[in-house]
């Protein structure tokens, strides 16, 4: 199926606003004698969302790759969009719909333009992410900054102009952009040009990158990109969650409003048990992760479906004050961590790692929570909070007791304190 990029239809009055640019665009596929210079109308996003204002909070979606792999197809992204705007989750603040490695043809066309796979996808891209649109959703789309992608398909190197202008006019509004076949590219600049790309066209693109924090993604990426990648894939284990969020621990001071630190994809309701469900979600939203779910949205049992719209636990992670939680202590398989919020609030975690339910106690009085990143501190001894337990929706009382508990095993107890 050819479907080059679009050329938008003229502005009028009665439109709704939107902001245009026009760009030079050098084409350089393969095919072609020489550079072709062709111009381009692309439009901004709604409400004149610029490049800067995206991801304020950590972005929230959903990605076809934890679950379904190369198995993607238009009707799964249509089935996605019409559960995830029908089961809650859309209500609780999911808003993307990405379409991961394998959306592509095989080959670019003689032109060098990218296409969709056309059997996979038959009505194109456009087509779909009006679909998507229609739902009130936003549509997402992947490629790779080297010559193939991690599955085989055309990357975006020499191509990253063309690409960003095809995506623009099919009305794509997040790019998950890989880093397989790079050999002799830095990251850095690779980045940096896809990011003054997407830029160009005047359309908000959210850009992910996914360079699997090879090159400490988190020293440059602020500017070119709302997230980064700061390990290799997740996988369906809660081994795999724990050594992820293990390689967090140093990196809060670099995550802020339209700059996250990305430990991958939710890997809830792939397999793990329910506990361990909960404590991956509970983790990833006090690190303020981007909150992408990768399981089928279309057959989630009611528990799985609990845990991803919990809006307790989702308020911790879309906090505006966007601060990474801090590792305050571990002994014995147990840890704590505290996330600062605003109005002085905090969030306190208890994560036991170890298989078997444990005690755990805390003497408030006795402990002194300083975070040099909020420049806060807890002050237990002279300030005393309201506890409320938000997985079981219960109050605890104050931290004027100390504060015992059971946890499960491959669980969490999650605390939100509010000063009284």
């Amino acid at each position: 199926m050819f479907e080059p990029p679009i050329q938008p239809v003229p502005i009028h009055r009665n439109n709704p606003p939107t902001t245009m640019k026009r760009i030079l665009l050098t084409v350089n596929g393969a095919a072609c004698a020489g550079a072709i210079l062709v111009f381009f109308t692309a439009c901004a996003g709604p409400r004149g969302q610029t490049f800067e204002q995206l991801a304020m909070t950590p972005q929230m979606g959903w990605n076809s790759w934890n679950k379904f792999q190369g198995r993607v197809s238009e009707q799964l992204i249509r089935e996605t969009a019409d559960a995830m705007a029908t089961n809650g989750m859309k209500k609780a603040g999911y808003q993307y719909v990405n379409i991961d490695d394998v959306w592509q043809a095989t080959a670019r066309d003689a032109q060098g333009n990218i296409l969709p796979d056309p059997a996979r996808f038959p009505s194109g891209i456009k087509a779909l992410a009006d679909y998507v649109h229609s739902k009130g959703l936003k549509l997402g789309i992947y490629s790779d900054a080297g010559t193939r992608t991690c599955a085989g398909r055309p990357g975006s190197l020499g191509h990253e102009a063309q690409d960003a202008q095809a995506y623009a006019s099919w009305g794509v509004d997040y790019l998950k952009y890989d880093w397989c076949n790079t050999q002799g590219l830095q990251a850095p600049a690779a980045y940096k040009k896809m990011s003054d790309a997407l830029r160009a066209t005047g359309r908000p693109i959210l850009f992910s990158l996914c360079e699997w924090g090879n090159s400490k993604p988190w020293t440059w990426g602020k500017g070119v990109g709302q997230s980064w990648r700061t390990t290799g894939d997740i996988r369906a284990s809660f081994n795999s969650v724990l050594s992820i969020l293990d390689k967090q621990v140093n990196l809060r001071q670099y995550a802020g409003p339209g700059h996250w630190n990305d430990p991958d994809m939710l890997e809830v309701g792939n397999g793990m048990s329910v506990p361990e469900d909960r404590a991956h979600f509970t983790m990833w939203c006090i690190l303020d992760s981007p909150l992408i779910s990768g399981n089928d949205l279309r057959n989630m049992n009611p528990e799985t479906l609990k845990i991803l719209t919990d809006k307790d636990v989702i308020a911790l992670n879309q906090d505006p004050l966007g601060i990474q939680a801090l590792k305050y202590s571990a002994k014995d398989g147990m840890e704590v961590w505290f996330k600062p919020l605003r109005k002085n609030a905090w969030a306190m975690c208890v994560l036991n790692r170890n298989r078997d339910p444990q005690k755990f106690a805390f003497d408030w009085k006795s402990e002194k929570v300083t975070d040099d990143v909020a420049n806060r501190e807890t002050k237990f001894d002279a300030v005393t909070y309201r506890i409320r337990d938000l997985w079981q929706k219960q109050d605890l009382g104050t931290t004027k007791a100390p504060l015992s508990a059971d946890v499960q095993g491959h669980d969490v107890l999650l605390l939100r304190l509010d000063k009284e």
